[in-house]
C-alpha cells in the first residue's frame, strides 16, 4: 500500500473564511492593509502609515496586528526538522516536485524498505527426538526397557 497524500487545495495559504469574519472592521481596503503591513516591515511607525493613508492610528494597528484562529481539523503540518534533515529532503526533490510530495514519496519509499526488512521469523522447529542409541551413556538416565518377563 503505497503512501499518499492529498495534494493542497487551490485556496491553500488564503485565510480562512471563518477567521475572516472573525476580524474587526478595518477602514482600511484588504490592498491598503497589504500595503501597511509592507511599510512596517520596512521600518515605518504605525502613526507614519496613519498619516499616508489618512486614517485613525487605530485602524492601522488593527490592519498590523496578526490575528489567528485554531482550526479544528488541520490538514497540513508544519515539519520542525534540523537544517541537515532539510537539505536532504531538498536534494531528494525531483525537478520542481512540491516539498510535500517529495516527503510523501520518502516516506512511502521508508515504509517498503521497513516491510521488506521485516521477514516473518522461520517457523519454529520442533527439536528431533535422540534416538537411544545416539545418546550418550551416563548423561541421560537409560530410558531402554529393563529386561524381563512381559
Amino acid at each position: 500500500m503505497p503512501f499518499k497524500g492529498r495534494p493542497p487545495g487551490s485556496g491553500s495559504g488564503e485565510m480562512s473564511r471563518r477567521t475572516q469574519a472573525l476580524r474587526p472592521n478595518i477602514a482600511l481596503e484588504p490592498k491598503e492593509a497589504a500595503k501597511a503591513r509592507a511599510l512596517r516591515r520596512q521600518g515605518l511607525a504605525p502613526g507614519e502609515i496613519a498619516q499616508r493613508f489618512n486614517v485613525p492610528v487605530e485602524e492601522v494597528e488593527k490592519a498590523l496586528v496578526q490575528m489567528r484562529s485554531p482550526r479544528p481539523e488541520s490538514t497540513r503540518g508544519t515539519l520542525n526538522v534540523t537544517l541537515a534533515a532539510h537539505r536532504f529532503v531538498m536534494a531528494e526533490r525531483q525537478g520542481e516536485e512540491p516539498l510535500w510530495q517529495t516527503v510523501d514519496r520518502l516516506v512511502d519509499e521508508l515504509m517498503r524498505l521497513r516491510q521488506q526488512a521485516v521477514k516473518p521469523a522461520p517457523a519454529a522447529r520442533k527439536p528431533r527426538e535422540a534416538k537411544a542409541d545416539e545418546l550418550l551413556p551416563g548423561l541421560l538416565p537409560d530410558m531402554r526397557p529393563e529386561p524381563g518377563p512381559h
